[in-house]
């Protein structure tokens, strides 16, 4: 009797503020979970938001409510919420970060991280990066600035053009095609 081989369950991260998830949200972590063979992806929001002024977020009950709302149409996604806010340490124990071109710019950015030795040790820690383009923000093969430091692992996923313009900005601005669900009551 043969023993059975141990199963390997491949787990997704992607992260954001997700304020509130759009169609292109929706999009993105539907391409990652094919292009890499994902079992879970996880939707993360961190409570300490990295780069962003939380007094002009959603409250985060309200932002996790409409991720739960996602993930219960979608069993291949999870919902959580960690206190780290630096990529590098959100994506521990993961298979696979997913982030935009826009992310992909700022997690390049060595102000982050205390200057570009400090960042690219970060980037290093990284499990495979899935880049999704997002104009006008670089590529790696487009632009040299926007090159992963060597021993990191990028893939670029293949995403629909008429997600890029999208955005959770332009939805509270009154975009309410671009959400991803309807607002709860």
């Amino acid at each position: 009797m043969a023993a059975n081989a141990p199963t390997t369950t491949r787990l997704g991260v992607y992260p954001g503020s997700f304020d509130p998830p759009t169609i292109a949200h929706v999009h993105l972590a539907e391409q990652a979970i094919e292009q890499c063979g994902l079992d879970r992806l996880d939707l993360v929001i961190s409570v300490v938001t990295l780069g962003k002024s939380d007094d002009h977020l959603s409250p985060l009950a309200d932002r996790l409510a409409e991720l739960h709302r996602l993930a219960d149409m979608n069993p291949a996604l999870g919902v959580r919420t960690t206190e780290h806010s630096l990529l590098a340490d959100i994506a521990i124990g993961y298979d696979v970060v997913v982030m935009g071109a826009d992310k992909w710019a700022q997690v390049l950015d060595p102000q982050w991280y205390g200057g570009i030795e400090e960042r690219d040790d970060a980037l290093r820690r990284l499990p495979k990066i899935a880049l999704a383009p997002r104009p006008p923000w670089p590529m790696p093969d487009d632009d040299p600035a926007a090159e992963a430091p060597l021993g990191t692992d990028v893939v670029i996923l293949d995403v629909d053009d008429a997600h890029a313009p999208i955005s959770a900005t332009e939805v509270r601005a009154g975009r309410h095609e671009w959400r991803a669900l309807p607002p709860a009551h």
